[in-house]
């Protein structure tokens, strides 16, 4: 059953983060991450504002977990610390 990362982003330095985005696409690669929203136009009904929301598509709940912990995604991560104010979740699909 596929498995989704819903992300949320508000990048405070374009230059750091442009570390992040070198880097992130590695790991995206490896687990055959599906982009299906990536930072276009949203509206905010509810809760904290972010400019950026992001919809990723996983095989499997283990494959997007295994895509998170991965050396390469850490290694993003690591990146991109101190530059942007980020919150995912991984929610499983229905079909």
């Amino acid at each position: 059953m596929s498995a989704y990362w819903i992300a949320h982003v508000t990048i405070h330095d374009l230059e750091q983060y442009k570390q992040y985005m070198a880097l992130a696409p590695l790991a995206f690669e490896k687990y055959g991450a599906k982009f299906l929203a990536r930072g276009g136009e949203s509206i905010i009904l509810e809760g904290p504002v972010y400019q950026r929301q992001v919809v990723i598509e996983f095989v499997d709940m283990a494959t997007a977990q295994a895509c998170y912990h991965s050396e390469e995604y850490t290694k993003a991560r690591a990146a991109r610390q101190g530059c942007a104010e980020v919150m995912i979740s991984i929610v499983e699909g229905l079909l």
